[in-house]
């Protein structure tokens, strides 16, 4: 927290990100659950006592029978039928949508080695399935808000750590009903249509956004969703578009109950990095360096590092195929660009985590380097 309010520090924190950042059930049984592996229990202990974690939990529950009576998502059944496949290695999900007259139609997949969902078929391919789903009434997506969960974690962690409000931002959430391909030309070429989508999607991501940064205030958020307009995707007269404008509103809710916002955009940012700052952000994850991203990170630092904290830049792939020594010049590169000059804050972090089942020692070795150059462990 003094890293975030821009005071001085002992150290700068380090934060496996989602390693000690999802909360996570080692003994969980579930045969898709990779953390059971006997490969992981190491590198989870690792985390859970030498890192400073940072618990990225959603006060959304979404489509579910609130105690108080009263239902949220009630009506979602009406439009949304659900079936799952699941043969012990492979688990498909199909989501149909019945809305206007079009059948609309999403499956994912999960892969028991592996833990990650997969989009394989999405809801919307063209510009009709668009003006369908436009006509879903907003209470088919009403949530319950429960603020009480995040509380009690954050007790539980007391000074090992704290808890992020994690939340996608409009752009996620519209950008995510489409493949990669049909998203990008739709938001070329029908901005207003998008701009609909965007206004959807809006209007209860920013009332959720009001009404948890006033019940569970002061503390850090994750905006996730920005590097869908980030470039090679979208050029940043679209980013100013589609994220600041929708994004802007939320950082403002944020600040308004004492809270700070970190944006999380991976990839290129040079031409993006002042719309970024201009928002209001507080802080940047995960700052990826070249050839990932544009921008070395001691760039960021001279130009907004007195007002963003920096969280980066790691890279996953380097944690779990350089040899230590090689990853160790890396780990001293990042600490020594974050934190030096004048700036507000800097978090050693990488850029995401391993997903598979299995864990080499090579991979768990290099965490510990982290910890170790950083003075944490």
């Amino acid at each position: 927290m003094a890293t975030l309010r821009g005071e001085p520090v002992d150290r700068p924190p380090v934060s496996f990100y989602e390693i000690g950042g999802f909360q996570i059930d080692p003994t969980d049984p579930d045969p898709y659950n990779v953390y059971n592996s006997p490969a992981w229990q190491p590198l989870l202990q690792l985390a859970e006592e030498h890192t400073d974690l940072i618990r990225m939990m959603s006060p959304v529950r979404a489509r579910s029978i609130d105690p108080t009576g009263s239902a949220a998502g009630a009506r979602w059944p009406e439009f949304f039928r659900q079936t799952t496949h699941d043969d012990g290695d492979t688990r498909l999900t199909r989501t149909v949508l019945e809305v206007a007259g079009r059948t609309l139609t999403e499956v994912t997949k999960r892969d028991r080695q592996v833990n990650t969902v997969w989009t394989v078929e999405h809801f919307l391919k063209e510009a009709e399935d668009v003006e369908a789903y436009l006509s879903i009434p907003d209470e088919v997506f009403a949530e319950h808000i429960d603020t009480a969960p995040l509380a009690a974690e954050e007790a539980a962690l007391g000074e090992r750590g704290i808890v992020m409000v994690d939340t996608e931002d409009p752009l996620c959430a519209a950008a995510a009903l489409f493949s990669m391909e049909d998203y990008t030309v739709l938001a070329f070429t029908e901005p207003a249509l998008f701009h609909r989508l965007l206004e959807k999607m809006a209007g209860r991501i920013h009332a959720r956004t009001a009404e948890v940064s006033r019940r569970f205030p002061g503390r850090l958020w994750r905006i996730y969703g920005p590097e869908y307009a980030s470039e090679p995707y979208l050029p940043p007269r679209l980013f100013d578009e589609y994220v600041v404008r929708y994004v802007t509103p939320m950082i403002r809710s944020i600040h308004d109950h004492g809270g700070f916002a970190r944006v999380h955009c991976h990839g290129r940012l040079n031409h993006i990095l002042d719309l970024i700052a201009g928002m209001g952000a507080d802080g940047l994850d995960p700052i990826e360096p070249p050839p990932q991203g544009d921008l070395e990170l001691r760039e960021v630092r001279q130009r907004h590092g007195g007002q963003l904290v920096l969280f980066g830049n790691l890279e996953i792939a380097d944690i779990e195929m350089l040899p230590t020594p090689r990853f160790a010049e890396k780990v001293q590169r990042a600490l020594d660009e974050g934190t030096a000059g004048a700036g507000r804050g800097f978090v050693l972090l990488p850029s995401a985590s391993p997903y598979g089942r299995d864990l080499s020692p090579l991979t768990l070795r290099n965490y510990e380097t982290m910890l170790e150059l950083a003075g944490a462990l």
